[in-house]
């Protein structure tokens, strides 16, 4: 990792930033505390995302921090070289409209066409956030999937051509994108432990009362180990009735995404319940002792650091990004991924020793305080940026 020396008169000078994101909820969610802090600083704040405007609780909280608010069309899913090439048009029209200093974009598409657009609008500082890998850097026979994977690291080459800094949320994707030849090894790359997690907001709770209740945060998808978990839920609770296997997530667009009649059926045969998307998680990690997420693949796990900081012990799979948030045998268990023996082993060794998850609960919640708290994350972030 390599680090570029900033003066203390630049860090002083408010800058125009531009916040390119795939989601207008997630600029709130997963990325207000930046906004504020960049705000909080003096800067000019503008962020974009497609069907903004149309959000009005994003919108209503946008003008309440003092942020401006672009609409831009881009689909998060699929590759269309029409739509595709619009959206790096719109994003070049709209920084040459407002002539921002820096730009930053997460998630892959207003990674790739934000970069693009920015180095063709002479953006000075343009920054990426590499939040996670998932579909297109999944190893796979099939061949469609490793025609799109080729295209998706070809474009991820060029545009990181174009970027002044890149985050990385794990050791594990900054190595991958040098053995790829995405990145050079000039390039600046600094690594953060994942988006933070707001400690007031996700305060600890007790415990609630046994039998033990497991839970799933997360997008419906293969790729998320939704079906490890339901598997396990169905060979658990045939040996432990009176344990409970929830599920919080909503369907998806993404290439691997369920159906809702494959989920129904794990609801029909009373292995899981399912509660779809929740706008506030919170209740159900209170009501939960252990959070579960066998993902193939994470950047950093939003729902683990969520999960710790309420004092929750964890499972999670030994895969980058999620082996990260774990501390063997100290703040929860790492199971191999796709492993639904070994999942359910570690489910079986809580259910037989409960005191021990109330323990990895607390230890969960130290390392959250330590390691993971958003303040911490963004001002590393913002130092990084000279901000």
């Amino acid at each position: 990792m390599t680090h570029t020396n900033i003066s203390q008169a630049e860090k002083q000078q408010p800058r125009r930033i531009l916040m390119v994101a795939g989601l207008a909820s997630s600029l709130q969610n997963f990325r207000g505390p930046l906004i504020k802090a960049m705000i909080a600083r003096g800067h000019d704040v503008h962020v974009a995302a497609p069907d903004l405007m149309i959000d009005a609780g994003t919108c209503a909280w946008l003008a309440e921090v003092g942020a401006t608010g672009h609409d831009i069309t881009l689909s998060r899913a699929g590759l269309s070289p029409i739509n595709d090439s619009k959206s790096l048009l719109q994003l070049y029209l709209l920084m040459r409209k407002i002539k921002p200093d820096l730009f930053i974009g997460y998630t892959i598409k207003p990674v790739i066409w934000g970069l693009l657009a920015a180095g063709w609008a002479q953006v000075p500082q343009r920054v990426s956030l590499i939040t996670g890998l998932g579909y297109a850097f999944m190893k796979s026979s099939d061949t469609k999937r490793r025609l799109i994977q080729s295209l998706v690291h070809f474009l991820y080459r060029q545009a990181l051509r174009q970027s002044t800094l890149v985050f990385f949320q794990n050791p594990d994707d900054a190595a991958d994108f040098r053995d790829l030849g995405i990145l050079t090894e000039e390039q600046r790359v600094v690594l953060v432990n994942g988006s933070g997690v707001d400690l007031s907001q996700f305060e600890q709770t007790p415990m609630p009362p046994l039998p033990l209740k497991f839970l799933f945060i997360g997008r419906i998808i293969v790729d998320k180990g939704i079906r490890e978990f339901a598997e396990a839920a169905k060979r658990v609770r045939a040996c432990y009735p009176e344990v409970r296997f929830d599920v919080v997530g909503g369907l998806d667009s993404n290439p691997t995404a369920l159906s809702e009649a494959e989920i129904q059926g794990w609801v029909d045969d009373e292995r899981l319940s399912w509660h779809g998307a929740l706008s506030d998680v919170r209740p159900s990690i209170s009501d939960s002792h252990v959070l579960i997420l066998p993902s193939y693949r994470e950047g950093t796990p939003r729902s683990v650091l969520e999960a710790m900081a309420m004092g929750r012990a964890v499972i999670t799979s030994d895969a980058p990004g999620c082996r990260e948030t774990i501390e063997a045998g100290c703040n929860g268990k790492l199971v191999p991924v796709r492993d639904v023996g070994a999942l359910v082993l570690a489910i079986e060794s809580m259910i037989a020793a409960p005191d021990s998850v109330v323990r990895m609960g607390r230890a969960g919640r130290d390392l959250a305080v330590s390691k993971y708290d958003v303040h911490k994350v963004n001002a590393e972030m913002l130092s990084a940026m000279g901000l």
